[in-house]
C-alpha cells in the first residue's frame, strides 16, 4: 500500500490547497482551478512506473472531496482499497487484507494527497514553476519545500481551467500518473461519504503519535 499512500498524501494536499499567489502563469493555473472550489468528484485511471519506466501498477477508481481536508479515494480495479479523511483522522482500508490503518490527519503534513482538499495557499508548501504546454495540456510543477516530503515533485496538467492529469515523482524513482475524467465541481455529495466505520472483524492498526507525558 506504500505507493497508494504516498500518492494519496500528495493528493490530500491538493484537497486543502487554496489559491496560489497571483503573478505568474504557473501560479494562475492552479489558482483558477481552486478558486471557489467547495466539492469535487471524478473517476480516475492511475499508473505507476518504476525508475526504468516499466509499468508496475495500474488501477481505476473514483474520488470525492469536500474542502477543507475531507476526501475519499475508492480504488475499484483490479483490487479494492479505500482511503478516507474527515479532517481529524485518515483511514486506509484494504478489504483483501481485512486491515484498516488509522492515522491522525494533522500528522500527514504537506503531502500530495492533501493537495486537492486543503485551503492553505500552495505557495506555503511548494515552489511553483510553469512548464509550458505539451500533449495538449498546460503544465505546472510543484516542488515541496519540505526536504522530507517523500516525493520530488507533483505536476498538474490542465485543459482549460480543469485538472486533467496529475503526476507524482517519488523519492524511490517511481512515477505515478492519475488521469481524471467526468470531473464535477461543486455538486452535492452523498452524506456520510467522509465517515468511515471499520467493518466487523477487521484488524485496526492505529498509526498515531504517542501521547505526551
Amino acid at each position: 500500500m506504500r505507493t497508494l499512500y504516498t500518492l494519496f498524501l500528495a493528493l490530500g494536499l491538493l484537497a486543502g490547497a487554496g489559491p496560489a499567489r497571483a503573478g505568474s502563469d504557473a501560479a494562475n493555473m492552479p489558482e483558477r482551478f481552486f478558486h471557489g472550489l467547495r466539492t469535487l468528484s471524478a473517476e480516475f485511471h492511475q499508473t505507476v512506473r518504476d525508475h526504468e519506466g516499466r509499468l508496475v501498477q495500474e488501477t481505476d477508481g473514483r474520488l470525492a472531496l469536500e474542502r477543507p481536508d475531507r476526501f475519499r479515494w475508492d480504488y475499484l480495479q483490479p483490487y479494492r482499497q479505500v482511503i478516507v479523511a474527515d479532517g481529524r483522522h485518515l483511514w486506509l482500508y484494504d478489504p483483501d487484507l481485512e486491515q484498516v490503518t488509522v492515522k491522525d490527519f494533522d500528522a500527514i503534513g504537506a503531502t500530495p494527497a492533501t493537495l486537492l482538499s486543503s485551503d492553505r495557499p500552495l505557495s506555503e508548501s511548494f515552489e511553483i514553476r510553469d512548464l509550458g504546454q505539451h500533449d495538449g495540456l498546460r503544465w505546472t510543477e510543484l516542488r515541496p519545500r519540505d526536504d522530507e516530503a517523500g516525493f520530488e515533485n507533483i505536476r498538474l496538467g490542465f485543459t482549460g481551467d480543469t485538472l486533467a492529469v496529475m503526476t507524482l515523482n517519488d523519492s524511490f524513482g517511481q512515477t505515478s500518473e492519475i488521469r481524471f475524467r467526468h470531473v464535477r465541481r461543486n455538486l452535492p455529495l452523498t452524506p456520510g461519504l467522509f465517515t468511515f466505520t471499520p467493518p466487523a472483524g477487521v484488524d485496526v492498526i492505529r498509526d498515531t503519535p504517542p501521547t505526551p507525558p
